[in-house]
């Protein structure tokens, strides 16, 4: 469900509270706890803390993404590649930091329900009933959860999504009255609000600025105000963010004032904070609405990095992958590969790590990348809007300032367990590099002829009876933008290969928009039925559904009484009947007769290494597969120069 960018709505509030603000959410959970881990509890540290949450979520949450990330609406989308698509095509650049924000955003779904999950379960330690469970009994139940919340994403979420609002409602309702239950344990904790405790704590606490790593996790989700721009609408963003920070603030000031109880002491390892709050008798009712929370966070981000692989294949920055549709709920897929991949992604890091505070040390470094990338692509897009200079100027050292600096403390825990973020990221980027790399390299050598002088000798193979008929209708997938060209592979495949003779030819071609949910064809008669080419034009969120597509569009033909779809064999002619159509797609192979650099070489190597373990083109582009024929010719990129052959002659021969 879309809602409308500008209109404030019950229903919108209620989306918005429920789907975008799981993973900032649920961070109450371990802010604190990774803050003081292993430090004495003294007021400079605890205002201190607070402050940095306090201005982190008012100068990178509340102003950056709520106030001014959320003006880049894309027909009503946004995310990373939204935004990618509005500057492209001002400059080709942008597409490095769209891959390192798509690829952090990705490593995020692998490291957030891990750490979500296990700091929910691991409140039982702080019941008497629970005290002595294991640590390896808390990993089990996180990975039963996890289990069976990626075994139920092929069934869609439109089931269980009516309930993530009114979850995440009593979850922030229960995090506001927690801390307001507490604030009057210490009044001082209020002197938070003041930014010079921050400035203090960073510039004269014993390694305060590196605390700046544990105070960036308050803020990591901050990129899914963004990305569901499209599902909540702008306003309704704005207006539940109110309530949604209000919330976090009051949880964030009582567990202060708790903490500003034990100053001289270190707080219990097995004590969270958080729980601390809550009364004795109620604490398995709040473990119980606080895995329910982290089920919602980690669910919201499941299905956005299903929509943000969705995009990047449209954008041709991701190998093909099959989409399933659960629901006929727009906006509804799932990637079972991708889903796979995050499984195996989330218990790898539970096996891991095994403890919540262990994942703190992995979790914030892509993120904060993530956040740098959105920053450079934001700044790049007021460029192209023509915004005043001076703002921009201003935007970019406030936010490179923070950001780097966030970035700087958060490579501290690069070597104890940082790094496992680094390399999950950092495979995603590659991967997603090598098949746009691949792709440049590829199309430079993919050589374009004009239609205009071949089609004499295409009408002259239609009406040549002595050529056995292939189809009624022949169907070619093109990537000529040009209507006037063709690729000569096409060309090569009807006259030359083995002449494929056919009543008519179509040539399909498929344009992806910068904007989302474009959805349209225009038809060019090259030769009134006899040769025909039709282009779609796809927003980037539209599946190409090109059998379906490409049957709509000869139904609206024939209705229009544009082309004769009935068969020209005599035997079928006088009945009517409708003649079969076949679809040519080519797929290419990378060829022994190259010279390619080392490094080109490898790309190559890895990229038809991605394309035989995705989908195939003919599944890729949603045609019927009893209709298709699949046509192998070899990709050239370097060509062989010089072939050293010498020829022996026999003397008798002389």
């Amino acid at each position: 469900m879309r809602i409308p960018t500008n209109r404030v709505t019950l229903a919108g509030l209620l989306v918005a509270i429920g789907i975008i603000y799981g993973d900032i959410g649920t961070s109450p959970l371990y802010v604190f706890s990774a803050i003081i881990k292993g430090k004495e509890i003294s007021e400079e540290l605890i205002l201190g803390g607070l402050s940095c949450i306090i201005w982190t979520l008012t100068l990178q949450t509340t102003i950056k993404y709520v106030i001014l990330t959320l003006r880049a609406d894309n027909n009503g989308e946004g995310g990373m590649f939204s935004l990618f698509a509005l500057v492209r095509r001002h400059g080709k650049w942008a597409v490095i930091p769209a891959m390192m924000g798509g690829a952090a955003v990705l490593s995020e779904g692998i490291i957030t329900p891990p750490i979500s999950v296990t700091s929910a379960i691991e409140g039982l330690k702080q019941i008497k009933l629970f005290s002595d469970i294991g640590q390896w009994t808390i990993v089990g139940i996180v990975l039963f959860i996890l289990v069976i919340l990626f075994f139920l994403q092929q069934f869609g979420t439109s089931a269980i999504g009516r309930f993530f609002g009114p979850v995440m409602l009593v979850w922030f309702t229960m995090l506001a009255v927690l801390g307001l239950g507490h604030i009057l344990d210490d009044v001082k904790v209020l002197k938070a609000f003041n930014p010079y405790h921050a400035i203090k704590l960073l510039t004269q606490y014993p390694r305060g600025f590196w605390i700046l790593g544990a105070v960036f996790l308050c803020t990591t989700g901050a990129e899914a105000l963004y990305s569901d721009l499209g599902h909540c609408g702008r306003s309704n963003i704005r207006m539940s963010w109110i309530f949604v920070k209000s919330c976090l603030i009051l949880n964030y000031l009582g567990q202060g004032a708790w903490l500003l109880n034990h100053v001289g002491s270190k707080v219990d390892p097995n004590i969270n904070p958080f729980y601390a709050l809550m009364p004795e008798g109620f604490r398995l009712i709040g473990i119980i609405i606080a895995t329910a929370a982290t089920i919602v966070a980690s669910q919201a981000l499941i299905s956005g990095s299903f929509t943000l692989i969705s995009e990047a294949m449209r954008l041709n920055l991701w190998s093909k992958l099959k989409i399933n549709y659960p629901t006929e709920e727009k906006g509804q897929l799932f990637i079972p590969a991708v889903n796979m991949l995050l499984f195996l992604g989330c218990c790898g890091v539970v096996l891991y790590f095994q403890k919540a505070q262990n994942m703190e040390a992995a979790y914030g470094l892509t993120i904060n990348f993530g956040m740098l990338m959105n920053t450079t692509l934001f700044s790049y897009y007021l460029f192209t809007q023509r915004a005043p200079r001076q703002w921009i100027i201003l935007y970019l050292i406030v936010y490179l300032t923070v950001e780097l600096s966030f970035l700087t403390a958060n490579l501290d825990k690069f070597s104890h367990g940082g790094y496992v973020s680094f390399m999950i990221g950092g495979f995603l980027f590659i991967t997603m590099y090598i098949w746009y790399r691949a792709r440049k390299i590829k199309n430079r050598y993919v050589e374009f002829v004009r239609l205009e002088h071949y089609i004499p000798k295409i009408q002259e193979l239609s009406n040549d009876r002595s050529v056995p008929k292939y189809a009624t209708h022949l169907v070619y997938m093109t990537s000529a933008n040009n209507p006037k060209e063709i690729e000569h592979k096409v060309i090569y495949s009807i006259l030359n290969k083995k002449p494929k003779r056919a009543d008519i030819y179509w040539l399909v071609h498929v344009d992806t928009l910068d904007d989302p949910y474009t959805s349209e064809y225009k038809v060019d008669h090259i030769i009134p039925n006899d040769i025909i080419r039709i282009e779609f034009r796809l927003g980037f969120r539209v599946q190409p559904r090109i059998n379906l597509m490409f049957r709509k569009v000869v139904e609206d033909l024939v209705a229009n009484k544009e082309v004769n779809i009935y068969s020209r064999y005599e035997s079928l002619e006088r009945s009517n009947t409708v003649g079969d159509f076949q679809f040519i797609v080519m797929e290419k192979y990378l060829s022994q007769d190259n010279e390619l650099p080392f490094w080109e070489r490898v790309v190559m190597k890895f990229y038809f290494w991605l394309k035989e373990i995705s989908l195939s083109e003919e599944k890729g582009f949603g045609l019927d597969l009893s209709t298709v024929t699949v046509e192998k010719f070899p990709l050239i990129v370097a060509p062989v120069s010089t072939v050293k052959l010498k020829r022996i002659v026999d003397e008798d021969e002389l």
